[in-house]
């Protein structure tokens, strides 16, 4: 089924619908033909208030917002719905939209994509020597789409953008090749979209012939414990998966639900309690991360209450990210500086079996960047900076030093305090012919 933003009838009861007004509604259209927008009635039914959704950070997380689309874009969008009619020239317009959005950050098309028998493996991602991230076909949608999402080109129809693969065979041979590989993530989308006879097919392999690998942990990343909780719970299959995990961990691998709980308020419900609670019982890990994003939890009460709930419910805090360069990051990022000044006052309000969470962590193209803070050298205030993962993992935590910038909010837009380039750009550029940061088109002033 394909998803339009203004049916709202297909998310929303009519109470719902009369409480958002006209303008919104309006918005809501032009932005949701451009980025994806889905939405449950779990998230609708239980997480907002309608009652002050304008304000509400989950209707930010689920909702399109006007500003989601810089003025000249929005005002592309809106004249092409008001000129035709023409479903097939909406399409045009928002895809060239689209393809000014930086679709696939962080070099995913062009430098992530391993390769087995001369062949390309499309739904899969080997970027760091350990982990293996795969696509699986059915698991390319999600039970609601978040807006700030990288991964919102999964979503839109356009072939060209996705990341699917039908079949383990081949990520399995490549496994076989690659024993410094421990860990495969599922990713998508939302691998737990799938039912239960599907994805016990992209697992069996790992069960059965895990010798073949060296694999040792299955990472599921997933948002249904948020916004569809019931997967674990009343779902025609959810025993069927909680056995499952349980029998990934009898065969001594490990299984780590990657949950993304971006505010307390998912945390909240029976439900989800209850769902986190089954999931622990199989002997399964829970690790939690999300974004840190303007409109949503961009206060340090936020992030320290949502950490210390998780712990409180044998969920292991993991990441703090910073938005990604894609999309709508201009709506939700905040800058650099923010982010640690609100990492930190989190930080140190919580206890020490919070303190797993790392961050606030920067995806791009040569690894995950932490932003350590602000130091001085030499009478220089300075950023003090340093991989988690890096393409290289000689990289790994080897702290470096960039030019102070207030107004920072990506690695593209900071300069080294010293010399002309970071220490791993030259390897970069080595690797794959081309420069990680261009300096005449970088923000930085």
């Amino acid at each position: 089924m394909k998803y339009k933003a203004y049916s709202l009838s297909n998310y929303l009861t009519l109470p719902q619908i009369e409480k958002i007004s006209a303008e919104k509604k309006s918005s809501i259209e032009v932005v949701g033909s451009v980025l994806p927008f889905k939405v449950s009635n779990y998230v609708t039914d239980e997480l907002i208030d309608w009652d002050d959704y304008e304000n509400d950070p989950i209707f930010h997380l689920t909702f399109p917002q006007k500003e989601m689309l810089l003025p000249h874009h929005f005002n592309k969008m809106a004249e092409a719905l008001v000129q035709s009619s023409d479903k097939q020239f909406h399409k045009n317009i928002s895809n060239e939209i689209r393809l000014e959005l930086n679709p696939h950050p962080a070099g995913q098309r062009e430098q992530n994509i391993p390769k087995v028998e001369g062949l390309e493996l499309l739904g899969t991602q080997h970027k760091y020597r350990e982990t293996v991230l795969f696509f699986p076909s059915s698991g390319q949608t999600c039970h609601s789409y978040c807006t700030f999402c990288f991964r919102w080109p999964q979503f839109v129809g356009m072939d060209e953008l996705k990341f699917a693969m039908k079949e383990t065979e081949l990520l399995i041979k490549y496994l076989e090749i690659h024993h410094e590989a421990t860990d495969i993530l599922f990713t998508g989308g939302d691998p737990m979209i799938m039912s239960f006879k599907v994805f016990e097919k992209y697992i069996e392999p790992f069960l059965y012939d895990y010798k073949k690998t060296n694999i040792q942990t299955i990472r599921i990343g997933t948002k249904s414990l948020a916004f569809w909780p019931y997967k674990f719970l009343t779902d025609d299959d959810a025993d069927d998966f909680l056995r499952l995990f349980e029998k990934i961990i009898s065969k001594g691998i490990n299984l780590a639900i990657m949950a993304h709980f971006s505010h307390p308020r998912e945390l909240a419900t029976a439900a989800v309690q209850k769902a986190i609670k089954r999931i622990r019982n199989t002997g399964a890990q829970i690790r939690t991360q999300s974004p840190i994003l303007r409109h949503i939890n961009d206060k340090a009460e936020i992030w320290s209450e949502m950490w210390r709930n998780q712990v409180n419910f044998n969920c292991i805090p993991y990441y703090m990210f910073v938005p990604r360069d894609t999309g709508a990051q201009h709506y939700f990022a905040v800058t650099l500086l923010e982010a640690w000044e609100i990492w930190r006052k989190a930080y140190q309000n919580v206890s020490g079996v919070c303190r797993t969470v790392r961050g606030p962590s920067m995806s791009c193209s040569p690894g995950k960047v932490q932003f350590l803070g602000v130091g001085e050298v030499n009478h220089e205030k300075v950023f003090v900076l340093r991989f988690l993962q890096g393409r290289n993992p000689d990289w790994v935590a080897r702290p470096f030093f960039a030019k102070y910038y207030e107004n920072a909010i990506w690695m593209s837009d900071l300069k080294p305090a010293f010399g002309e380039k970071f220490f791993f750009e030259d390897e970069e550029e080595t690797l794959f012919g081309e420069k990680y940061i261009d300096r005449e088109t970088s923000n930085y002033e």
